[in-house]
């Protein structure tokens, strides 16, 4: 029986993955505790909001640029 070549094609941005799930848990951890905190020290519900939205785009760029961060001096540190 002739054997056919088979070709397998395997995930390879697993890191990448990996980083975006434990990012996206640790970054929605912090608008949830401010957001409860909140709701406990002040009656205005748009203060919350507005609070949780600009803790979320902060914590977003701070994440993301962390994970550049990351990413340049693990490449930097291989080459060297």
């Amino acid at each position: 029986m002739p054997q056919t070549h088979h070709i397998e094609r395997h995930f390879t941005a697993s890191q990448t993955v990996r980083d975006i799930v434990i990012g996206m848990a640790d970054g929605l951890t912090v608008p949830f505790a401010l957001a409860a905190g909140l709701t406990g020290a002040i009656a205005s519900t748009g203060i919350i909001v507005t609070a949780g939205m600009a803790e979320i785009a902060a914590g977003s760029i701070a994440m993301g640029l962390g994970g550049y961060l990351a990413a340049k001096s693990d490449a930097e540190h291989y080459e060297s």
